[in-house]
């Protein structure tokens, strides 16, 4: 396989301009351009990076496509294979700004200041109850998923003096994480933690993870926050548990349906924090896929095994 045509998909603007990447790209070998969904401009590239899914990508004749997202549950993955599309994602490089988004979440929650940020738009100067704040030195935290997102939160929360526990599909130790839960043992793991964040990518197994009976299991007084992806938690059965304070409140980057709609019972709940889907966003964003990128084409040149290879 020789890359000699990349193509930019516009769609990676819902995360970054096109053009950023094309310039990071640009000390490359193959012409690197912006592409849509014109087949024509599609069938004179041999790579494509893209934000979306197209079927067009699968009539294209691209012998390579790289996701800037981690998560690759959009794509068909059967089809690519079929096709013998070698498809890559974007692992390994949001542990730091999404580690630092579900910090900032758990510090907004702890000391109020998602409360004080909706006072100030109505020009109100309330102070909370004595016994609202709280501090997240020695608070318990338990991670639900251990790969880049959950080490990234692990080390931050552990930084701070939390005490930091997790789940994973075996119980090997990880660095910043105190004691490691099998998956087996989650109710186990998350029924003592002020503070539960999943952080699993979406497959079979993790679809619909978080439930009725595992928010049965959190504390009263505990929060549930969602970076993973939002069909990795029941959403119907979140709302039931807010709204039956069985759980204290959430902060939640991802949804079922997104954009969130407008009639979903979340956005007018005091203690659910709602962020539209930019866990992982930073100004250096592209430069990361760029990495990425510029790194595969030098393995592609040299007949060498491809990193985040997932078809």
């Amino acid at each position: 396989m020789q890359i000699s045509h990349l193509g930019i998909h516009e769609s990676v603007g819902a995360v970054f301009p096109p053009e950023q990447l094309r310039e990071a790209l640009s000390s490359i070998d193959p012409n690197v351009v912006v592409v849509g969904d014109d087949p024509d401009e599609l069938a004179e590239c041999d790579a494509v990076v893209t934000f979306a899914h197209r079927d067009g990508l699968l009539d294209s004749g691209l012998e390579w496509v790289h996701s800037i997202q981690a998560g690759y549950d959009r794509f068909p993955l059967s089809e690519f294979e079929d096709a013998g599309i070698i498809l890559t994602n974007s692992t390994g490089i949001h542990g730091t700004s999404v580690g630092e988004s579900v910090l900032g979440m758990m510090l907004s929650i702890s000391r109020r200041l998602h409360v004080f940020s909706r006072q100030q738009a109505d020009r109100e100067w309330n102070r909370p109850d004595w016994d609202e704040p709280f501090t997240l030195q020695h608070e318990p935290v338990c991670v639900v998923g251990l790969g880049t997102l959950g080490q990234g939160i692990a080390k931050r929360a552990d930084a701070i003096g939390m005490h930091v526990t997790g789940v994973r599909r075996s119980a090997e130790s990880v660095p910043h994480v105190r004691e490691v839960y099998a998956n087996d043992d989650l109710h186990d793991a998350i029924s003592e933690a002020r503070f539960v964040a999943l952080a699993t990518p979406l497959t079979d197994a993790t679809e619909g993870l978080m439930g009725a009976a595992e928010f049965e299991a959190m504390r009263e007084d505990a929060y549930f926050i969602n970076v993973a992806r939002g069909k990795c938690a029941d959403q119907n059965a979140l709302i039931s548990a807010l709204e039956s304070a069985e759980i204290a409140g959430a902060a939640l980057d991802v949804f079922e349906e997104e954009p969130l709609p407008e009639e979903s019972p979340l956005w007018e709940m005091d203690e659910v924090v709602v962020t539209p889907h930019v866990a992982a966003a930073e100004i250096d964003y592209y430069n990361h896929i760029a990495e990425l990128v510029r790194e595969n084409v030098q393995h592609i040149d040299a007949d060498e095994e491809i990193t985040n290879r997932v078809v």
